[in-house]
């Protein structure tokens, strides 16, 4: 009986080591799977908030370059390279709507604008109140725009 007793306690003790060994393990595996899961997250960027990123990079205002001889060139560079990549922008989701307005000779209506422009319905709704508050569009009659 007393050997009975003392094989189950060795037992219970290595038990105890196990499930400490456990533990330890779980929790490497748990700060593995955040660590991936960071990763992840950061190289699929939701578009909304990669849009909120370029946005915020536009507004940040410019470096201010030192005084000094050897960087005054690098600052003429960049400003001749500027008006280079304003010529080579990307068409604005109004642009897109605008133009698909411009070409249609009836007017287009907002299956049209949905079909081509393969805008959201809360995109395209704000793109034709902003033109139309610009004065480039109006509503011929409801759900047909016509270029102004």
């Amino acid at each position: 009986m007393k050997k009975l007793k003392e094989q189950l306690k060795a037992v219970s003790k290595e038990l105890v080591k196990l499930s400490k060994q456990v533990e330890k393990a779980t929790a490497k595996v748990d700060k593995l799977m955040k660590a991936e899961a960071k990763k992840a997250a950061k190289k699929t960027t939701p578009k909304k908030v990669a849009a909120k990123k370029t946005a915020a990079k536009k507004v940040a205002k410019k470096p201010v370059a030192k005084k000094t001889a050897a960087k005054k060139p690098a600052a003429k560079k960049t400003a001749k390279a500027a008006p280079k990549k304003a010529a080579a922008k990307k068409p604005t989701v109004l642009d897109a709507v605008y133009g698909v307005i411009g070409k249609a000779r009836n007017g287009a209506t907002i299956a049209q604008l949905k079909q081509k422009t393969g805008l959201s319905p809360r995109q395209l709704s704000n793109a034709l109140y902003k033109l139309s508050t610009r004065g480039k569009i109006v509503a011929k009659s409801r759900g047909l725009y016509v270029k102004k």
